[in-house]
């Protein structure tokens, strides 16, 4: 029987929905679950990235990455608030996690996730840690033991080797597998894996009232083209329209103070597990995907073109990111428009004009205001979803979801 390895610490919420997740996915796929405590910063420390990746962010991606996570646990039924004193130490409830029997150890998790994320009780306090481990009939004193010291430092280092950079990561092995995936939302993709399927949870049944996706966009972004290569299948299904909103991605960073190339300032393991894992998701969901070899990609001039032209966006997303065409080239997008159908030349020319630039400025300008950090954004009535694997999430927005809003947050 294949394993399937939770590699997990109590202070990420993300690792907390994929926790409430883990045993009914493994029953499912038949696999044997193995949960394995790691110590988050240690990781980081490892690697040498912030110890708080949050504090890091533009205030507008942590906002939308919190908004994200209370999102994602409203659609599958999970009980979570943010804690308002977050991040608390956790190293002690790691220890008695390794330390525990492995039989007492997904519920003894469990209870300890349901305390930081649901309670919001302080778990470094040796008072609250022992009360849990003594429900669940474990000696508090373990979290204290040098072999319980040893034996985190250990899962650790073992995550840290596999390539892992944050958790909850899910490392699937034996019967001839042997590989990882990073994330809460990752589970289809280890299903895959194994030839099988893991439906997102879909609560909302469909509406018989048409609603409006924008759909802000830049061709610089391999997650913008494969968000552009599905949205209009999901409009379809939905009855609902698409507006598309080019926008200048470089410009929405400096804004908000992005690196101008996140994927190239990204920790060495992140960029190569990213890498990837924008391969695994294009092929999953059949979509052709090559990186081109001119990234990153100047888009200034075919974003014009796609405001003038909107009709020509897909055929300017498959030469960037399947035919790997350089379409920041005048000659080459006036051959690739050519070639679609449209007036190269003319289309080109009239880019220049300057009214069109100020469109572009605007459009980036009204993504900035509806508080976008990146691309795709798509937003469905005052809601804003960023992340082509966040499409789920806007189908029940179409739907009629209302969830957690950013003014509640």
């Amino acid at each position: 029987m294949p394993v399937l390895t939770l590699y997990y610490d109590i202070v990420c919420p993300y690792a907390y929905l994929g926790a409430t997740q883990a045993q009914a996915f493994a029953d499912a796929m038949e696999l044997e679950l193995r949960w394995c405590p790691i110590l988050l910063g240690g990781v980081f420390k490892a690697l040498g990235t912030a110890q708080e990746p949050a504090a890091t962010m533009s205030p507008a991606k942590a906002r939308l990455n919190l908004l994200d996570m209370l999102r994602q646990a409203e659609l599958l039924g999970v009980e979570a608030a943010w804690h308002p004193h977050h991040p608390v130490r956790t190293v002690r409830a790691m220890r008695l996690l390794v330390a525990c029997p492995e039989a007492i150890r997904p519920a003894l998790s469990l209870a300890l996730y349901r305390a930081y994320w649901v309670e919001h009780r302080d778990v470094s306090d040796p008072a609250v840690l022992s009360e849990i481990a003594l429900a669940h009939g474990v000696d508090p004193s373990l979290s204290t033991s040098s072999s319980a010291k040893e034996a985190l430092f250990r899962t650790t280092a073992e995550a840290v080797e596999l390539g892992g950079f944050g958790v909850p990561i899910w490392r699937l092995s034996g019967e001839g597998h042997d590989r990882f995936w990073w994330g809460a939302d990752r589970l289809p993709l280890v299903a895959a894996a194994l030839g099988r399927s893991w439906p997102a949870p879909s609560p909302y049944a469909p509406s018989s009232e048409p609603r409006p996706i924008t759909f802000f966009h830049d061709f610089s972004s391999p997650f913008s083209y494969l968000g552009n290569a599905q949205i209009d299948a999901l409009a379809e299904a939905e009855w609902a329209t698409v507006e598309r909103v080019p926008i200048l991605l470089g410009a929405l960073f400096s804004q908000i103070g992005t690196p101008n190339v996140p994927l190239l300032a990204m920790a060495p393991a992140k960029a190569t597990y990213l890498a990837r894992d924008m391969r695994e998701q294009a092929a999953t969901r059949g979509i052709p995907f090559t990186m081109p070899s001119a990234f990153p990609l100047r888009t200034v001039l075919p974003l014009r073109v796609a405001l003038l032209q909107p009709d020509a966006t897909h055929a300017i997303y498959q030469a960037a990111w399947v035919h790997n065409l350089n379409i920041g080239q005048p000659e080459v997008l006036r051959n690739i428009l050519d070639d679609a159908g449209f007036s190269g030349a003319a289309l080109i020319e009239a880019t220049q004009d300057p009214a069109v630039k100020a469109r572009l400025r605007a459009n980036t300008e009204r993504a900035h205001q509806a508080g976008a950090c990146g691309v795709p954004t798509f937003q469905v009535g005052g809601q804003i979803f960023w992340g082509q694997d966040r499409l789920e999430q806007v189908r029940q927005a179409v739907r009629g979801w209302r969830g957690p809003t950013l003014q509640a947050v």
